[in-house]
């Protein structure tokens, strides 16, 4: 089981914004979420399967407590409150998917996976179960 522990400070970014427009952000709220999220700090805290994850904007904390295989709540990317799971994926990769607590939406997830060089990989998604317009987006995280 690999170590996520750590401060984490973001390398490389793709896809944020269009992620956002994908879920129906606004475009006021999509450039000031873009410029707040573009050196997020972030800091894991892993003991087995237990985690905690702390990600800090000049905008807005977030902080996620969850155990893998176990539901608990958190906020999409846009804020929405949701349940989720967290499943592992392979050795090095979890996956976790979100359900709205209320109202309809986008289907959305995350995927946190190392890499065998030590980079975090951060992966948000909206996916589309009728067409091919699932929007990702890729953030890759080094330890600081």
């Amino acid at each position: 089981m690999p170590n996520f522990s750590g401060s984490w400070k973001m390398k490389v970014s793709e896809n944020f914004e269009e992620l956002l427009k994908a879920l129906g952000v606004n475009v006021m709220l999509r450039k000031i979420a873009v410029a707040a999220a573009s050196k997020p700090a972030v800091e894991i805290k892993q003991d087995g399967e237990s985690f905690y994850i702390k990600t800090s904007t000049t905008v807005r904390t977030t902080e996620i407590n969850f155990k893998i295989g176990e539901e608990f709540e958190e906020q999409t990317v846009d804020g929405r409150p949701c349940k989720s799971l967290a499943k592992w994926e392979s050795e090095n990769k979890m996956v976790c998917e979100q359900r709205l607590l209320k109202g309809e939406g986008p289907k959305t997830g995350w995927s946190r996976e190392m890499t065998n060089d030590g980079e975090l990989i951060l992966l948000g998604k909206r996916q589309s179960t009728m067409t091919a317009d699932d929007v990702v987006c890729t953030r890759v995280y080094v330890r600081e």
